[in-house]
């Protein structure tokens, strides 16, 4: 059994922001993969579906308290560690492009670091999402002068949303890839 989370803000304005990547990508999968709709359990925080091997869940706590959800649904289902996979938003990574990795630290991002407090252990797999930040973004957001904290809660522009489009078809891929064929496989195609 596999859990794979997305990682966003649960509420309607969040939707379409730098942050809810994650939910964005689940939401693509599902259609992908012909499944139901999201079902929110609230013994998890999370709004989940369900297969035979698989769960896919978006968190309704906020990112930075995702660690919750991720936790309530791997002690559940007794899934190790290694067999949770999130999907999220990275400042470090250029616009569109993605990178898969097991464990390592949370290079700023809260949810990240959320999943490790509450896991007890940095050993999950991350597919990150390239989404920029500030210093390399267009001078329309150059002058704004606009904060990591804002910037990721804002919505992409007209002229990244190509970009954005593609990524998340990348990502599906790279997360069928881990499934089908294991992580180095991933890692050796996106990395």
């Amino acid at each position: 059994m596999k859990l794979i989370v997305g990682l966003g803000n649960p509420e309607g304005k969040y939707a379409g922001t730098r942050h809810n990547l994650g939910f964005d990508v689940l939401d693509e999968l599902i259609k992908k993969l012909n499944l139901v709709d999201w079902n929110f359990e609230d013994k998890f925080k999370a709004e989940i579906i369900k297969s035979d091997q698989l769960i896919l869940a978006k968190p309704q706590t906020f990112v930075n308290q995702s660690g919750l959800a991720v936790r309530l649904l791997s002690s559940y289902y007794k899934i190790p560690a290694t067999d949770v996979i999130i999907i999220h938003d990275e400042l470090d990574l250029p616009l569109g492009k993605i990178k898969v990795r097991l464990g390592g630290a949370a290079a700023g991002h809260h949810g990240v670091e959320s999943i490790i407090k509450e896991l007890g252990t940095d050993q999950f797999i991350r597919v990150r999402l390239g989404i920029g930040n500030v210093k390399t973004q267009s001078s329309e957001h150059k002058k704004a002068h606009v904060s990591a904290e804002r910037f990721v809660l804002e919505s992409f522009i007209h002229s990244e949303k190509s970009q954005v489009k593609h990524m998340i078809k990348q990502s599906i891929k790279a997360l069928e890839l881990i499934l089908e064929k294991g992580l180095e496989k991933a890692q050796n195609q996106f990395n």
